[in-house]
């Protein structure tokens, strides 16, 4: 067995590695900056947690998404693997313990964001720290031809500057010939050195439909099709409506979308997770990280606005390996729907230079100044006081954004704080005064230090559980105590955070340039047209289609595609989903 082999028997209880995983390992092991292309579902994270753990040094991990990182935080944790990260929500004091358990030895993993790699403090830290590896997540955000552009992944090349000599390894499941080139060059890798494996799923049939009665549709695809399923619409008020009506045709359902609290969201997932709920109907907010390899069905209400996001998502059905359907339902309406939004997600220049004014205004910030402000937006109330359509502001507010004016951050959830107002005589006579509020104050003592000094973050769940209350009875324990001025308490909350990334500039400053705007709507409405191009076929297999759009020029038919099948005299996927996906009972 190789080190390698070793650490995955030891740490994953596997025997082997999937194919090409250990191509990319032992790339990494070598010190060569490494791309990895694997579909989604393909072990990505293997092939930077096995070198790391290998090898001298913390694993600097670089991802978007805060859940990702929890997620992936807990999994490492649970087979003994020091691992922390960095996020939003966490105090300065819990960023700092992190960082210094890096710093003398006692945590491999650090995942952060990519906003975070260039505060100071993170620098400090970062330079006393013995780094092993830097990974990137998703890279595919670091590339302005990318799906999914953030402007902020560009700040990865501070870690090369700060640690030289150090191999990068990035990874993403979507990805053209075009980002990958971009990736390398980004990332500055010192030569071009790709692993990819065929984004070819033998197992998953892709399938348009073409209908006007979706939800009807949507019933009979569940009838036919066992197991659980994902189906993907394109707001957050449609999550609700999908979920409603399949409830109501006895179909157990729940929603998800960002706008929900992360203990919301994370108890909807562990229901479907265990089967609770048969079936998500979510936004694009859901699918990042889970770990549920018997998804049976993935549905597209609408078709989405690219074919990245499109394959991505489609390629969560069918992990184990068996039969699994990608279903996406169209109807004359999504190409114009389509080509509008895309429209519309440009609003005019002058708009977006009258949204950045506002904003200015509304913190009551002066020319040349507010450079590292924040401020919390209340984008509704914000919306009503200056005459701004809801989609517009937040289009303007994205490219205000991608264009490096600030830091726009919708739907942040802040974790309760606290901090005691009154010393601790004063405190003492309170809890003799009010034994009711006795208990709570003894816990919060107990699990929290500082509080006389600076807000702690708390969990108001976890103080009820050490006193034998609820949340809510804690909840209104801490309201009471701030009324009386003993504490001054933050209850947890979702709201959207702005950041100033350089000083109030003049209207006529403020410029957002070709590779922001004209050149993203460029390649927002070439993409739009390669969904419309997809859904709208009906001689060539969509497997081929979606693998060429990926590179894969020599893909052969599936064979299992709605269009392969129709070639057929007796289509047998009409029969598979009658019997139900994997040969299960229909339910």
């Amino acid at each position: 067995m190789t080190k390698y082999h070793e650490i995955l028997k030891k740490y994953w209880g596997y025997e082997d590695f999937r194919p090409l995983q250990l191509d990319i390992i032992e790339s990494i092991g070598k010190g060569e900056d490494t791309l990895g292309l694997m579909p989604t579902g393909g072990g990505k994270s293997l092939t930077f947690q096995v070198p790391a753990l290998a090898m001298e040094g913390v694993c600097i991990v670089v991802t978007p998404l805060i859940a990702l990182m929890k997620d992936q935080v807990a999994h490492l944790r649970e087979r003994g693997i020091l691992a922390a990260a960095l996020f939003s929500g966490l105090t300065s004091d819990e960023m700092n313990v992190a960082m210094d358990n890096c710093i003398y030895g006692a945590c491999k993993f650090l995942y952060v964001s990519p906003e975070r790699l260039t505060t100071e403090n993170f620098l400090i830290k970062l330079r006393q720290m013995k780094v092993g590896l830097i990974a990137v997540d998703e890279a595919h955000c670091i590339s302005q031809w990318g799906y999914d552009f953030r402007p902020s992944y560009l700040n990865i090349s501070t870690l090369r500057d700060e640690l030289p000599g150090v191999p990068v390894i990035a990874l993403t499941a979507t990805a053209t010939p075009q980002v990958v080139e971009d990736i390398m060059e980004k990332l500055r890798f010192g030569e071009k050195n790709v692993f990819r494996t065929s984004f070819a799923r033998e197992n998953l049939s892709y399938i348009v439909k073409n209908v006007e009665d979706k939800e009807n549709t949507l019933i009979d695809l569940l009838n036919k099709i066992a197991g659980s399923a994902i189906v993907y619409v394109r707001n957050r008020k449609l999550t609700m409506e999908i979920a409603k009506m399949l409830n109501e045709r006895n179909i157990a359902a729940a929603y998800y979308h960002a706008g929900l609290t992360n203990e919301i969201k994370d108890r909807i997932q562990r229901d479907w997770e265990r089967g609770v709920a048969r079936v998500m109907v979510a936004t694009n907010a859901f699918g990042m990280g889970i770990d549920k390899p018997d998804v049976r069905l993935v549905v597209h209400i609408a078709p989405p606005d690219s074919l990245e996001a499109y394959f991505q998502e489609a390629g969560r059905a069918g992990r184990d390996g068996k039969r699994a359907y990608a279903v996406m339902l169209a109807s004359r309406f999504d190409t114009m729907n389509l080509r509008k939004q895309v429209k519309l997600s440009y609003p005019p220049m002058e708009v977006i230079k009258r949204v950045y004014q506002c904003l200015c205004d509304s913190e009551e910030m002066g020319i040349g100044s507010g450079r590292g402000h924040v401020g919390e937006l209340d984008i509704y109330k914000f919306a009503s006081i200056f005459g701004f359509n809801i989609s517009q502001l937040n289009n303007a507010l994205r490219l205000l954004n991608n264009a490096g004016y600030i830091n726009y951050s919708p739907d942040q959830e802040l974790a309760s704080r606290l901090i005691f107002l009154v010393d601790r005589g004063e405190l003492y006579n309170v809890q003799l005064r009010y034994p009711h509020l006795d208990p709570v104050i003894k816990a919060v003592l107990r699990m929290y230090t500082g509080l006389f000094m600076e807000y702690a973050v708390i969990n108001e769940s976890r103080i009820g559980k050490s006193c034998n209350m609820d949340r809510q009875g804690v909840y209104e324990a801490l309201k009471e105590l701030a009324r009386m001025r003993v504490v001054n308490y933050n209850p947890q909350k979702k709201c959207t955070l702005v950041t100033w990334l350089q000083e109030r500039a003049r209207e006529e400053e403020v410029v957002i340039g070709k590779e922001v705007y004209d050149e993203r709507l460029a390649e927002d409405t070439k993409r739009v047209e390669s969904v419309i191009g997809y859904y709208e076929e009906t001689e060539e297999c969509r497997s081929k289609m979606l693998l060429r759009y990926f590179g894969e020029e020599r893909a052969e038919d599936c064979g299992v595609c709605d269009v392969c099948r129709g070639k057929e005299k007796t289509p047998r996927m009409e029969v598979e989903m009658m019997r139900g996906a994997g040969g299960g009972r229909v339910v």
